[in-house]
């Protein structure tokens, strides 16, 4: 009688590359089970947010690799964009036309946060003779809604409408550390955390620990996690609830600002204004 072979187990096969990436934007909406979901508008909106951040024209191609959107369904997205004069094109060259404008317009004119927001921002740049801006946290990054400049700080230059990780950035901690526990658990377990400078801290347990602090002193420091050379301080802005609604934050060139002073000198300059600015929200 022949012994039976014993039972060979497989050995575990290693996550792949691309099994560690992040799902395209299509994919993200390929994913959408709702039957009342827009499948062609959530495209639409996806071509448009391709534009961000890069001052040249944009091709087919381009936007096609940027969303994972098919090159035929965005070639149909911009025929209508243009239709409607939101997108300009020469030759096979696409742009965004200042009609795009009136798409956030609404949003910047009717929210008390930023329509109250840039005299305080003002003030607060020409004190401590630095950038500041105030932005809510929106998808789980940083979207910025208001902003002074007096000088660029960052390789990428930031406006009103930019976007940035939550978890590197001091603007983005002061929100994460205020979010409900569950909200909270959710965005960690949605999000990678990457490492955008050798500073950058990227471990769950390390960044629960920063935020946990956060929360205790009232303000975040970012000392070069996001980009080298980059500090900032940044501090809650609540409503008449208590609940916080944004932040406020300002960025300084390391050479020039130690985390000290940001503390002993930008501190109080930051708390004095959201909390001027807190008194006109609801």
């Amino acid at each position: 009688m022949s012994k039976a072979k014993p039972t060979e187990t497989a050995a575990p096969v290693p996550a792949t590359a691309d099994e560690d990436r992040e799902p395209t934007i299509a994919e993200q909406i390929d994913a959408m089970t709702d039957p009342s979901f827009m499948t062609s508008l959530a495209r639409g909106l996806a071509v448009v947010q391709a534009f961000s951040d890069s001052r040249k024209p944009q091709t087919i191609a381009n936007i096609s690799q940027k969303t994972g959107i098919p090159r035929a369904a965005v070639r149909r997205c911009l025929h209508t964009l243009r239709e409607l004069g939101y997108v300009d094109a020469e030759l096979n060259n696409f742009s965004l036309r200042p009609k795009v404008l009136t798409l956030g317009y609404s949003y910047l004119s009717s929210t008390p946060l930023t329509v109250s927001a840039q005299p305080y921002l003002n003030s607060i740049s020409r004190t401590l003779n630095e950038s500041s801006s105030l932005a809510v946290l929106d998808d789980g990054e940083v979207l910025y809604v208001a902003r002074a400049a007096t000088s660029r700080v960052m390789s990428v230059a930031l406006n009103t409408g930019s976007r940035l990780p939550a978890y590197c950035t001091s603007l983005g901690r002061v929100m994460l550390a205020h979010l409900p526990p569950a909200e909270l658990d959710r965005y960690l377990a949605n999000t990678k955390l990457r490492a955008m400078t050798r500073n950058t801290v990227v471990s769950q347990k390390g960044l629960r620990e920063i935020l946990a602090g956060v929360r205790e002193q009232g303000y975040a420091v970012n000392d070069e996690e996001l980009e080298l050379g980059l500090r900032s301080i940044a501090v809650p802005v609540r409503g008449a609830s208590g609940t916080v609604l944004a932040a406020l934050n300002v960025g300084a060139q390391a050479a020039r600002v130690s985390v000290k002073e940001l503390e002993k000198e930008f501190l109080p300059v930051l708390l004095k204004g959201a909390q001027e600015l807190s008194i006109l929200l609801p």
